[in-house]
């Protein structure tokens, strides 16, 4: 230990005595770190937001159902039925860690106006239970579900607009009721709705889940939705329900066994990120293994007396890759506290994003910062100007004494 602190405070020396050449090296580390947690954090915060809007628009963090439903449950939905009473899923005396259980009744079928008719995925949702859901699914126009008034229904808008219909309209949809009959219902569309994702609502509606029992003939849900306090206990409570619904032969599956979408969308930004991650990782490279060659090419009379004096190849080679490393620590430091200032003053300002390809609105997005993306981007600088030093301190410590003590004569 005594060796490499005497080592680091002579490439502190070192790199202090170099200032306008060091000043470079650990601009271009800095910058280049900013640049990778401004990046990074942005796609962060759209990972955080598109997930948290998959969940409550959608998907809830767990579904209960019959096992095979999401497999075989398009073909014969009406096998799949789970019973009207939700069994008690918390123990009591243990922390509350669900903040919702919502019943659904998925269907399709046929939404008619005047001359107009289409095809509709439909949701039967229980209209107490939408509040705590947040904003996820947005009322573009007109008002929520209510269950004042059981007849009114909410569609996207993309379904809307293909239908040419809008608030106050009166339409007819038709289904599959359980006997294989068929059954119809006119209903008011009460409000239009937008979601993150445009192929779902230019579908989609949703409707009281007794309107909807009604219209299908049929008692029950299909699935029951628990929308969870932390999205980080999704896995933990997944193993308790399991566990706790076993004897009733019921399937739990997590949001992202669902999230078809979000799941592609986050592989894709990933691949981005590991490319920017290259791409500044090269210019470290560069630039430190410049920095250090002319270091070196400077001192080459500075080494061969150190050497003369005793000083091993494996001391030297210590000492300039010391040197690269507190560069890499300075840029790394620099840039990290550079890039949370950076990313406080966007985020508070926003930045206003137009809907992406699949998406069915604009965003304003903002920069988060997290633990992981501090330590991956600390690690980057340092570690790439670790390597960037290699090759320089070990052309220093092959030099020749006499070689080496002559040239600048």
């Amino acid at each position: 230990m005594r060796i490499f602190w005497l080592d680091f405070n002579l490439a502190f020396r070192n790199v202090i005595r170099q200032k306008r050449r060091s000043a470079i090296a650990v601009g271009a580390v800095t910058f280049g770190i900013t640049a990778l947690i401004l990046a990074n954090g942005f796609i962060e915060w759209i990972f955080l937001d598109f997930r948290e809007s998959t969940i409550k628009s959608q998907l809830g963090h767990l579904q209960i159902v019959r096992p095979g439903y999401h497999d075989a449950g398009k073909a014969d939905p009406f096998a799949f039925l789970l019973p009207d009473a939700v069994p008690e899923l918390e123990t009591p005396g243990e922390p509350a860690e669900i903040k919702a259980v919502a019943t659904r009744l998925s269907f399709s079928g046929l939404i008619s106006h005047g001359e107009a008719t289409i095809s509709f995925i439909g949701d039967g949702d229980d209209p107490r239970q939408q509040t705590v859901f947040g904003d996820a699914l947005q009322i573009s126009a007109g008002r929520h579900l209510s269950l004042d008034d059981p007849l009114g229904i909410i569609v996207g808008e993309g379904l809307a607009r293909n239908l040419g219909v809008g608030v106050g309209d009166q339409v007819i949809l038709l289904a599959t009721t359980a006997s294989r009959g068929t059954n119809a219902v006119e209903v008011t569309i009460r409000g239009l709705f937008s979601t993150v994702t445009k192929s779902y609502d230019d579908a989609a509606l949703r409707m009281p889940i007794e309107t909807a029992r009604q219209l299908l003939r049929t008692k029950g849900s299909h699935v029951w939705m628990v929308l969870l306090n932390d999205t980080a206990q999704t896995d933990p409570m997944l193993a308790k329900f399991r566990d706790k619904l076993q004897k009733e032969k019921l399937e739990i599956v997590p949001w992202y066994a669902l999230a078809d979408f979000y799941n592609k969308t986050v592989t894709l930004f990933t691949r981005q990120i590991y490319g920017i991650r290259l791409i500044i990782a090269i210019i470290i490279l560069l630039s430190i293994t410049n920095t250090m060659t002319m270091s070196v090419m400077e001192r080459i009379g500075e080494i061969g007396t150190s050497m003369a004096l005793g000083v091993k190849r494996m001391g030297i080679m210590r000492l300039f890759i010391s040197e690269g490393v507190l560069i890499g620590c300075f840029g790394g430091i620099s840039g990290l506290l550079l890039g949370i200032f950076f990313a406080h003053m966007i985020s508070a300002a926003g930045i206003p994003m137009p809907p992406p390809p699949g998406m069915a609105r604009g965003y304003t997005g903002q920069i988060l910062v997290t633990w992981d993306i501090a330590l991956e981007s600390l690690t980057l600088a340092v570690g790439t100007t670790l390597i960037a030093s290699v090759y320089p301190a070990w052309r220093a410590s092959r030099m020749q004494i006499v070689d080496a003590l002559r040239h600048n004569r």
